[in-house]
């Protein structure tokens, strides 16, 4: 088997394509990882930044430099003994645009089409006017006001031959059954020719046998543009013209006849009729569970697998799929028939592959996948929890109530949320499950009056109780772990449905795998053939697992401010902190059952970068500073607070059509109205302000927020970001850097309040709400405030900058250390303080990195910290040890050491071993309190950890050890104590291994 030792994440796109990555090739050998992992390689549509709305399966993404330029990249790393891991996107395909061949097909020949059991669409909705037809909601108005203002023409394609109705950048193939009309309107004119044109397709059915003379007729066509031009068609299309009333009717009566209703794009929450990705209307889901479609969809990457260009997979959003389980199965057995074509050198090496899920704490990844583990959100997620202090959880609590102006928990602000996003956003998913579950009750006479509302009312407790993604259920029936998910929400469920309900209640838990277990009412669902009950599950599973994303990381999100840095993809906000047993006991799990599981710090995905999340950890050990803090900022900061209201002139459908045709960006401006400042300490002001009865918790008008922007609750996360995204070196009298940083920032809170959707979403634009915040953060970090806010804000990330430097040091050791595969995410191997995408997803300059890389120890560079060489060196001495070692971290047992003394909780040891070789890792973690205020580097006095020490193995008890990241040489004693003061003298962490193992 391929088992990478570490891994590096790639963002391609035609701004970094594969020859992009071969000039970066010796840097990352050099660096120590042994396989690029590349985002999705298939062709995107036209411009994509991510590559995960796929429109062509089959072949490589030209703009990447296509099959060839990967086969270079692969020439390459193979020539450095490294290899490539590909994303894969079998879950959905991009749709908009006139791209995505399959798709236009059943556009043009509905189910009747070759691809029309590739998509998951119903035939049979229960609206007439959706039946037999595909719903199309890209309209940026309702239909009747576009198709009258002429943004919906008939236009004709003369390189295809063929006729389609255009919007925007969209295109809608005629069915060819409806050339002859279109056709003959201009053959009684002046071009009589059109006449033998039209009768190509006199007589045409849309039966699929038919298929192949449309498309002899239409080679007609193009062949007659090609040599009489397009003229005698502009005649043709005169005749569906919106400029006049009858040719306008006209163009509505073809429209209405084709295997595609347009819609406004508003119209997709309630009535879309084939399943999305999440609830976006340009990503359709693939049936991926069917043969035929698998096949397709992977038939590139098995191939690539085959020749030895890729060495493994990820497969993205998972969860996404029909059964997860039979997926990952058949995927397995597919490369596993594909190993024995591997060049000779690869030994016929079994596949890596890891899948993209979502892991709750205490859900377990199933054993039975045949997958190596997930993409290591799980990892992420434990490492930051261990550098919190729960020590800061109730007063951090308590002051976000203040601020927030309610003590609603996490939990019950996703509630709210998992109930906004079902009714607004996921009303057609809930629709369509309610529907498979009725139609099953319909035939059995014991539920045939069990009514679609009633199963609906149910359904939607059901789910917005549901406390995980999904379930897996085996054969039809829930396995025990999804059973104990399932009774949480059926208990929540009951408690919220009238009593009236229970009995309907009990017949869908019965549906969805149940079989009676445990005092759950029996029904007659429980006799339901396993194909039924599987279709249930299914129907279900495609409500929650949307739900859980859209309404929790996408919504609760960016509603929650307790602690940014808990809000994380992969973490739940309501969990603060784990200790140190926890998270031995989380890394011992992973080792023991999915030892290669890649674990990861950054990813593509995240809200905020693993710097970003180290450093407001250090919030939770400051509570009481920070809460007066706050308080300070918001009293200096009040004058700026904008009124808003309804902005008014505004066209909302304007609105709307800008954002579907067009994106625009918002300009910024500067407020120049300068503020007066004090020379008031902030612990001065925030007394002040408590005696003046002010504070960021303004009693709020009735609705989401106050009538001032951006809100308290707004305001309190936008300060978390600053101090959090503050990059090192920028002085609060650089105006051109302030600047840069406000633009991203800007970026940030703007997507930031849009997905909280409660002043404004991507749905419903308050614009006058969006440009008061944006004034707002303007006016407060504009030059004339350096000596106030900006000199304030500056200041106070100087105070936790170096604890913060230290969290980050300490989770990259972790992850190059603990079990599991560790994933670079691209640039992160220097100081990390991005935000969400595209913020995450900005240039890398891996030229100044090589110019880094230095084979010193990381302890030289912590005097010149700031630059991030630290981090690297770190990074590059653990990957470099993993190489010289592999079988020492790869497969070595884990073994948590004991830490005791007056500093026991501020570090975490273990031992990785494997045979008689060891290497023993300890990290610093809560160091606020230990670092002295006159310091300048992010070290603990060596003093300060006094008679704190590690109890090594018994193996290890007085012998040398030398430390591969400084040139330190700690002994433990005869007792086999390791005293921290000696191990941690040069760095706040420490990889040590006996000599005779390389260390750098």
């Amino acid at each position: 088997m391929t088992v990478p030792r570490s891994t590096l994440r790639l963002q391609l796109h035609s701004g970094f394509t594969f020859d992009d990555a071969i000039a970066g090739v010796d840097y990352f050998a050099a660096l120590g990882v042994s396989h690029l992992y590349l985002s999705p390689i298939t062709r995107a549509m036209p411009g994509s930044l991510h590559g995960y709305d796929t429109i062509d399966y089959t072949c490589v993404n030209p703009e990447l430099g296509g099959e060839a330029g990967l086969l270079r990249l692969a020439e390459a790393v193979h020539a450095r003994q490294m290899g490539l891991i590909a994303d894969i996107v079998p879950n959905h395909m991009g749709i908009a645009g006139s791209d995505n061949a399959w798709w236009l097909d059943i556009l043009e020949w509905g189910r009747h089409g070759a691809h029309a059991r590739y998509f998951d669409v119903d035939w049979h909705s229960p609206d007439p006017a959706l039946r037999g037809k595909v719903l199309a909601p890209c309209l940026g108005a309702p239909y009747g006001e576009e198709l009258a203002a002429g943004r919906i023409a008939l236009s004709f394609d003369a390189a295809q031959g063929r006729f389609f109705a255009s919007y925007g950048e969209h295109r809608f193939p005629i069915c060819p059954v409806d050339y002859p009309m279109i056709l003959r309107g201009a053959a009684h004119g002046e071009h009589p020719e059109m006449t033998a044109l039209a009768d190509h397709f006199e007589g045409l059915t849309v039966q699929p046998e038919q298929h192949p003379r449309a498309r002899a007729a239409q080679e007609a066509l193009r062949a007659f543009a090609s040599t009489h031009g397009a003229k005698p068609f502009d005649a043709a299309l005169a005749g569906y013209s919106s400029n006049a009333t009858a040719s306008r009717e006209r163009l509505h009566r073809l429209l209405e006849r084709q295997f595609f209703r347009l819609a406004w794009w508003r119209t997709a929450a309630d009535e879309i009729n084939w399943r999305r990705f999440f609830d976006i209307g340009t990503l359709a889901a693939v049936r991926t569970e069917r043969a035929e479609v698998f096949d397709a969809v992977h038939a590139l990457a098995l191939r690539l697998f085959a020749q030895g260009v890729i060495d493994g997979l990820r497969v993205d959003h998972v969860d996404g799929l029909v059964d997860p389980r039979e997926y990952c199965q058949r995927l397995r057995e597919k490369l596993g028939e594909r190993e024995s074509e591997r060049p000779p050198q690869l030994d016929g090496s079994r596949a890596y592959v890891v899948v993209e899920k979502i892991l709750a704490r205490g859900e377990a990844l199933p054993n039975d996948w045949g997958v190596d583990g997930t993409t290591g959100y799980d990892f992420m997620n434990d490492v930051s929890a261990l550098l919190h202090d729960p020590q800061g959880e109730a007063p951090l609590t308590a002051t976000w109530s203040e601020l927030s102006g309610s003590a609603r928990t996490y939990a019950e602000l996703a509630f709210e949320a998992r109930r906004k996003i079902l009714a607004e956003n996921l009303s057609s998913e809930l629709d369509r499950a309610a529907r498979g579950i009725h139609r099953i009750a319909r035939e059995q006479s014991a539920t045939r009056d069990f009514t679609f509302t009633a199963i609906r009312r149910v359904l939607a407790e059901l789910a917005v109780y549901f406390p995980v993604y999904r379930m897996y259920p085996h054969n039809g029936s829930r396995t025990a772990p999804d059973d104990a998910y399932f009774r949480q929400a059926l208990e929540g469920a009951r408690r919220s449905t009238a009593r009236g309900d229970h009995a309907v209640l009990a017949y869908v838990a019965a549906s969805l795998g149940g079989d009676g277990r445990d005092g759950e009412p029996r029904s007659a669902a429980s006799a339901l053939p396993n194909r039924e009950r599987r279709t249930a599950a299914t129907l279900f599973a495609q409500v929650t697992a949307p739900l859980a994303a859209k309404a929790l990381e996408d919504t609760a999100f960016y509603r929650y401010g307790r602690l940014l840095s808990r809000n994380e993809v992969g973490a739940d906000p309501g969990e603060f902190a784990l200790d140190v047993d926890a998270f031995h006991a989380a890394n011992l799990e992973r080792a023991r059952r999915f030892p290669y599981a890649l674990i990861a710090t950054a990813t593509h995905d995240h809200k905020r970068g693993e710097d970003v999340r180290a450093r407001l950890a250090v919030l939770s050990e400051i509570a009481d500073d920070w809460t007066a803090t706050l308080r300070a900022w918001s009293t200096l900061n009040a004058p700026h607070r904008r009124a808003f209201g309804s902005a008014p002139g505004i066209d909302e459908t304007a609105a709307d059509r800008a954002e579907v045709l067009a994106t625009s960006e918002m300009g910024s401006s500067i407020d120049a109205v300068s503020m007066s400042t004090t020379g008031a300490s902030m612990a001065g002001r925030a007394a002040a302000a408590s005696q003046a009865g002010l504070s960021m918790a303004c009693t709020p008008l009735p609705g989401p927020t106050p009538n001032w922007a951006p809100g308290p609750a707004a305001e309190a996360m936008l300060y978390q970001t600053l101090v959090g995204a503050w990059p090192y070196g920028l002085e609060h009298t650089d105006a051109k850097g302030i600047q840069a940083f406000a633009e991203r920032i800007a970026q940030w809170q703007l997507k930031a309040s849009r997905e909280a959707k409660q002043q404004t979403s991507w749905h419903a634009h308050d614009e006058a709400y969006e440009a008061a915040s944006r004034a707002f953060l303007f006016d407060i970090l504009a030059p004339q405030r350096r000596d106030g806010f900006l000199r304030e804000l500056s200041s106070f990330v100087a105070r936790i900058e170096r604890a913060g430097a230290i969290n980050s040091l300490s989770q990259t050791l972790l992850r190059m250390t603990c079990p599991g595969v560790p994933d670079l995410y691209q640039g992160t191997e220097l100081w990390d303080f991005s935000l969400v995408d595209p913020d995450n997803r900005r240039p890398v300059d891996f030229d100044a990195r090589r110019a880094c890389l230095v084979d010193t120890p990381p302890s030289e560079q912590l005097r010149n910290w700031r630059d991030g060489r630290v981090k690297l060196g770190v990074v590059h001495r653990a990957l470099t040890l993993r190489a010289v070692s592999p079988a020492l971290v790869l497969e070595g047992s884990y073994l948590p050491l004991t830490v005791t003394g007056p500093r026991a909780r501020h570090a975490v040891a273990f031992a990785r071993q494997h045979g008689d070789a060891y290497a023993i890792v300890i990290a610093t973690r809560l160091a606020s309190s230990l670092i002295s205020e006159s310091g300048d580097v992010p070290l603990v006095d060596p003093a300060a950890w006094g008679e704190t020490s590690i109890t090594l193995p018994p193996p290890l008890a007085g012998r040398a050890l030398f430390d591969c990241m400084s040139p330190a040489a700690p002994k433990a004693d005869g007792a086999g104590r390791l005293y921290l003061r000696d191990a941690l003298s040069a760095l706040p962490v420490a990889l040590l291994v006996e000599e005779g193992v390389p260390h750098g």
